[in-house]
């Protein structure tokens, strides 16, 4: 299939990278030292599950400088980026391109939607611990990188349907979803909570797990955004909050979140998208959000990034 990538990172950098590396055509759109490292040496995944080097890589700075149409579009940039990333696509959207948001949060099919009016895009999730170590690299760590979409209506997409056979035979662990709503918000239930208390606190999971007060700020985060899930009126109810936890129990000690990364090398969070999403919707929905209010407002000073 003919993939573009907007935005080469640990999301779509690594499943960008398998689909390349089982011969599928994905132009990366990176920008920085990343770029300059993957159109000289290009994509090296160094990964628990196996590694990948995709070498010549498709790498370029601009949507425009891309041959289009493209089948789809693997959009994974941060959030704060959305609307002007997806402006810039235009020049390879055509009639029957699908863009797939792997974009952490619940926000950014709206956000795209609202800069492309005129394009399908589809709602979808990435559960993966990766991260660019440096540039033209992507480092995964951890026994699972899946990845989940689907239509929002749960109907059939015979391109969508390709997309996930071309992601099976590429190796990666990818979900058809029925209730991609669902599976949003269950990510969204573990992201949020995850992404504040690793940041906030500096720590890892085995730390924030073992800790009784780190512990518990965690268990109602997470209670929090399914409660708000629930109010929006998607599939959430009380038992999923133990599914979640369950989740969390199983992430690796060591592991921490892209936003702690991000903290620690002063880069803007998107803080705004998750512990404080979760507070601007349970206001919308009269839920109330004390943690996730407390998290947002202790990190409210390092949202731009270094100061």
């Amino acid at each position: 299939m003919k993939i573009l990538v907007m935005g080469s990172g640990g999301v779509g950098g690594y499943f960008g990278g398998r689909l390349a590396g089982a011969g599928n055509e994905v132009t990366f759109v990176a920008r920085g030292a990343h770029l300059e490292a993957m159109q000289r040496d290009g994509l090296m995944l160094d990964s628990q599950l196996g590694n990948v080097a995709v070498k010549p890589a498709r790498a370029v700075a601009t949507a425009a400088e891309a041959a289009g149409p493209v089948d789809i579009v693997m959009f994974a940039t941060k959030l704060g980026d959305t609307e002007s990333a997806a402006k810039s696509l235009a020049p390879v959207i055509g009639p029957e391109t699908i863009v797939i948001t792997f974009q952490n949060g619940v926000d950014g099919p709206e956000l795209i939607s609202s800069a492309l009016p005129e394009v399908h895009v589809v709602p979808g999730v990435a559960r993966i611990a990766s991260h660019i170590p440096r540039p033209g690299v992507i480092e995964q760590r951890g026994p699972f990188a899946r990845i989940e979409f689907g239509e929002p209506d749960g109907k059939a997409n015979p391109k969508l349907e390709a997309f996930h056979a071309a992601c099976k035979a590429a190796g990666i662990d990818a979900i058809l979803s029925r209730d991609i709503r669902r599976a949003v918000w269950m990510k969204f239930a573990m992201l949020a909570p995850f992404s504040g208390l690793t940041t906030l606190t500096g720590s890892t999971a085995g730390p924030i797990r073992e800790t009784p007060g780190t512990r518990a700020l965690m268990e109602a985060a997470v209670s929090e955004v399914v409660a708000v899930g629930a109010a929006v009126g998607v599939t959430l109810n009380d038992s999923d909050v133990a599914s979640v936890w369950k989740a969390i129990e199983a992430n690796p000690p060591a592991m921490t979140s892209s936003m702690s990364h991000d903290r620690r090398a002063g880069k803007p969070l998107e803080l705004n998208y998750l512990s404080g999403g979760v507070v601007r919707l349970g206001q919308k929905h009269g839920v109330p959000t004390p943690t996730h209010t407390f998290i947002t407002q202790a990190l409210a000073i390092d949202v731009g990034g270094k100061r």
